[in-house]
């Protein structure tokens, strides 16, 4: 039987789960136990999130040259 593949969770998904859990926790209905894990999960996906921006800017810069700004206007 072959081995399932893990799906890879995007950016978006992070982010997505990132906001429901800071809706849950500025709810104020969750016991100290529950916030705290979700808080912890939240954590670990805005980590997840840092990374991956981190390593778009590098693809980016890689593509334009590390001396060039990506996202800076030409001068007119």
């Amino acid at each position: 039987m072959p081995a399932k593949k893990k799906q890879t969770e995007t950016f978006e998904t992070h982010l997505a789960s990132l906001e429901e859990i800071v809706d849950a926790l500025e709810s104020g209905e969750l016991d100290l136990e529950s916030a705290m894990t979700r808080y912890e999960e939240g954590v670990k996906r805005l980590k997840t999130c840092y990374a991956m921006l981190q390593d778009a800017e590098q693809r980016v810069r890689k593509l334009v040259g590390e001396d060039e700004q990506p996202f800076e206007e030409e001068p007119a």
